[in-house]
């Protein structure tokens, strides 16, 4: 069975989060995903957060699978006109470098298009053109200035980050899909063409809920939030809402069974307006089914807090597994909160290839997340990361035809590594 992106060739000039996120999601689609990494050295997240000495890290593992690695020294003469090759030879060139890297290298837009006119480029930055623009940019910065801290927290609290990586990873998953399209509308024009994503602008597509509230406030109180039930005044700004539903339905993380001693022994739980009547029957007060103060939506908004200590009473007398279950035979909405050890040890995420364990020569076996979007006709099989170099020879070889000589020259000029680096190879 052939895999969806079989016979693209990504050159991968990507290091830390974000663009590994999107190389690696090609890879998983079945792209030859080339590393270029500097002899020596490679990703910075190699060496980073290593709970095993002289072991490629997991932050470089889970982000790095399925690719082949090549060193590369591309400040080297010879190295660089391997780049160049390179180019010649791949359909798309992914970085993640500091604003104008690329063209300090000397591989411009005109000259990559002199190179290959069907190359897309695709560049991850921090933010787009405009005062920030020259700006480094992390995770963290990501989600202040794109609106999610400011709107994360509770609303006499810090703004607060959240621990999903949606300025890194999330940004990682835009540029991925803004290859696939580009990629696409080259087989009608046969032109390559640019491709960015900005970290910002990934982040504040995914806070796109807080942007259509900003644009309520001026009409009116937001009734959903849970400040407008307690009489508490609306500023010029969504505030933090807590763990209020974004989506209109007033929700809240409640207590269960074992609070006291499991920081995660809480769901989810909304009072969704059709299943009132059985969220009722649950909680054990039939009569607020036709009660004026609790019948209605509208009746119930100045009563939120009331109505959620009510439930918490009861939820707090069963297990968030065993709350689940009773109120998902009565379609009521909920969920459980799931630490990371629950997570990694749910078989039937295993089963579905979102967690997966994988085999590596130096660090032995390690789990990792496996990839999220499911093709029926195009499976994915995770593979180890690469170490570093580890396919140097093979690619010179396999996808540039150099002969034998050709690479030994190579090795000679430091193209790919000081001749003290390969000797301590």
């Amino acid at each position: 069975m052939t895999k969806a992106l079989e016979g693209v060739r990504i050159l991968d000039f990507t290091h830390v989060q974000s663009g590994p996120t999107c190389t690696q999601l090609l890879a998983w689609f079945g792209a030859d995903v080339i590393k270029v990494e500097r002899p020596g050295v490679g990703d910075i997240t190699r060496g980073q957060l290593r709970d095993v000495p002289e072991v490629d890290s997991l932050y470089f593992t889970m982000l790095n699978h399925n690719k082949r690695s090549i060193t590369l020294d591309t400040k080297n003469q010879s190295g660089k006109a391997v780049l160049e090759e390179l180019i010649k030879n791949c359909d798309v060139l992914v970085e993640n470098f500091a604003p104008g890297a690329l063209d300090r290298m000397g591989f411009t837009w005109e000259r990559v298009q002199e190179l290959n006119p069907a190359m897309i480029v695709a560049s991850i930055k921090g933010f787009g053109p405009g005062p920030y623009q020259d700006c480094k940019v992390y995770e963290n910065v990501a989600q202040c200035t794109g609106g999610a801290a400011s709107t994360t927290g509770f609303r006499d609290g810090l703004p607060l980050v959240t621990g999903a990586q949606i300025g890194d990873s999330g940004t990682g998953l835009h540029l991925c899909l803004g290859i696939v399209t580009a990629l696409f509308q080259r087989t009608k024009t046969g032109r390559g063409q640019k491709v960015s994503a900005a970290m910002q602008d990934g982040v504040l597509n995914l806070c796109r809920v807080k942007l259509r509230d900003q644009q309520r406030l001026a009409h009116g109180p937001l009734n959903e939030y849970s400040q407008y039930g307690e009489g508490i005044e609306f500023g010029e700004s969504v505030p933090r809402a807590g763990n209020d539903s974004g989506g209109g339905q007033p929700g809240r993380i409640l207590k269960c069974k074992g609070w006291e001693t499991d920081p995660n022994a809480y769901i989810y739980f909304i009072t969704q307006a059709p299943v009132w009547e059985a969220i009722c029957d649950v909680i054990g007060e039939p009569e607020w089914k036709t009660h004026p103060d609790y019948a209605k939506p509208v009746a119930r908004l100045p009563r939120l807090n009331a109505i959620f200590a009510r439930i918490e009473e009861w939820t707090m007398t069963k297990d968030k597994f065993e709350a689940m279950a009773i109120l998902n035979d009565r379609d009521i909405p909920c969920g459980p909160i799931l630490s990371m050890k629950e997570i990694a040890e749910d078989q039937s995420l295993r089963a579905t290839g979102t967690i997966v364990e994988v085999e590596h020569p130096e660090r032995g076996n390690y789990l990792s997340v496996g990839n999220p979007i499911k093709l029926s006709d195009s499976p994915t099989d995770v593979t180890r990361s690469p170490l570093l170099g580890e396919h140097t020879d093979e690619i010179l070889r396999d996808v540039l035809r150099f002969d034998e000589r050709t690479i030994d020259e190579l090795q000679k000029s430091g193209a790919l590594g000081t001749p003290q680096q390969l000797a301590a190879e």
